[in-house]
């Protein structure tokens, strides 16, 4: 392998200690982090969250918005919700979800206003 394999990591093998000690313990925190972004990852999921930031939604409204049926919206929507993303009140014969917080609002838009900004470059 030439050079220019070796780009993109060091040519000596150097360990800050006491940076590396001080981060391991602090990545740990994110533990757990990774299943939160696979629900979200689901292109459906990401676009029934996003809807449900903006209101609060019956399931057949769900599965009209995102094109799906009302049993595919269901099934995403009983995820969201049994993450503790989403949560839903009856209403009668009706189901509707909400977003549970708005903390998942801010990642959404947070990651869309950085995905928009990328496209412009």
């Amino acid at each position: 392998m030439g050079r220019a394999g070796r780009s993109d990591r060091c040519e000596i093998f150097c360990v800050d200690q006491e940076k590396v000690a001080v981060l391991r313990q602090q990545v740990q925190t994110t533990a757990g982090l990774a299943d939160f972004f696979k629900l979200l990852a689901d292109e459906t999921r990401l676009k029934i969250a996003y809807a449900l930031s903006r209101e609060e939604l019956c399931v057949c409204d769900v599965a009209a918005i995102v094109g799906i049926s009302v049993a595919a919206a269901s099934h995403h929507l009983r995820l969201l919700k049994n993450c503790g993303l989403a949560r839903q009140r009856r209403q009668g014969k009706m189901v509707f979800y909400v977003l549970q917080d708005h903390c998942v609002r801010l990642i959404i838009e947070t990651a869309l206003n950085h995905f928009q900004d990328c496209q412009h470059i």
